[in-house]
């Protein structure tokens, strides 16, 4: 399992400027980021043993973290149109 951090610039490095411009005109975009990187930093500090969780915790965090990354990222695809 890696314990690289999942950071939305990275993944999407194609739609960073768009990220940006969301993140200063969206407000539901904005939160949307600012959860996901809350949890994703949350997942990070999980998997690298400096909080640890019970495994179902961070499997439901986990889970979470994708459905966040997936509707982001349908933001940025609808913004693109």
């Amino acid at each position: 399992m890696s314990h690289t951090p999942h950071e939305l610039a990275e993944d999407f490095p194609e739609h960073a400027e768009r990220m940006h411009d969301l993140k200063m005109s969206d407000p539901h975009f904005a939160r949307l980021f600012d959860e996901y990187h809350t949890i994703n930093r949350a997942i990070h500090r999980a998997e690298t043993s400096v909080e640890p969780v019970e495994d179902m915790a961070e499997f439901e965090m986990r889970k979470t973290r994708m459905r966040l990354k997936d509707e982001l990222y349908a933001m940025l695809c609808r913004a693109e149109t």
